[in-house]
């Protein structure tokens, strides 16, 4: 039996004694766990690390669509945008190329950008990570929060527990792209996946 991770972030929510950092993948996966979280934590701010996308001007297309929702969702949260690094997401998958989609190539993935997440909240003194990967409902969120503990552990930061697809999440994801008119991209963003 799946546990419900949603849950488990409202319980911890009002007991955090510090700043979080949430990794942003791209700004409709940020839309409805942004409208979330604003009036549950004090001390968010926002990391943009995706090395996985697939060419330097859909990454910075990525990144300026997540500041705009930034700006007219009217949340103004502190936003990291990480150089473009292609090389650090094709060192992490090497060998793992041929893995279907979903596969161990998407998990070496995860935990090349959790980890990222994990250094940045360090190095801004934030206490704890999120990421926005939970609200996509081809991502699994229970994985994504064992990577999480994983990468964080023995770093002084934790990895919070959340499943953002839950209580409508994605579909609010949707409702809130098309109100603000958001770009929402058709593809995790690597080549492989692009060519799946």
């Amino acid at each position: 039996r799946k546990n419900n991770l949603q849950k488990e972030l409202e319980k911890m929510l009002p007991t955090l004694d510090g700043g979080v950092l949430l990794h942003c993948c791209c700004a409709p996966c940020s839309t409805s766990c942004l409208e979330y979280l604003k009036p549950r934590i004090k001390e968010l701010s926002l990391y943009f690390y995706n090395p996985n996308i697939d060419s330097e001007e859909e990454y910075f297309r990525r990144a300026a669509e997540l500041e705009r929702l930034n700006d007219v969702g009217g949340y103004a949260f502190p936003l990291t945008v990480a150089p473009y690094i292609p090389k650090e997401f094709y060192d992490a998958v090497k060998g793992l190329e041929r893995e279907r989609e979903g596969g161990a190539r998407c998990d070496a993935c995860f935990r090349l950008r959790l980890a990222a997440a994990v250094k940045q909240a360090e190095k801004e003194e934030k206490k704890y990570v999120l990421t926005t990967l939970s609200v996509s409902p081809h991502k699994n969120a229970e994985l994504l929060y064992e990577i999480g503990k994983s990468v964080s552990a023995g770093s002084g930061v934790t990895f919070l527990p959340s499943d953002f697809k839950k209580n409508n999440g994605f579909v609010r994801s949707t409702q809130i792209c098309r109100e603000l008119d958001i770009y929402r991209q058709n593809y995790c963003g690597c080549s492989f996946a692009k060519g799946s």
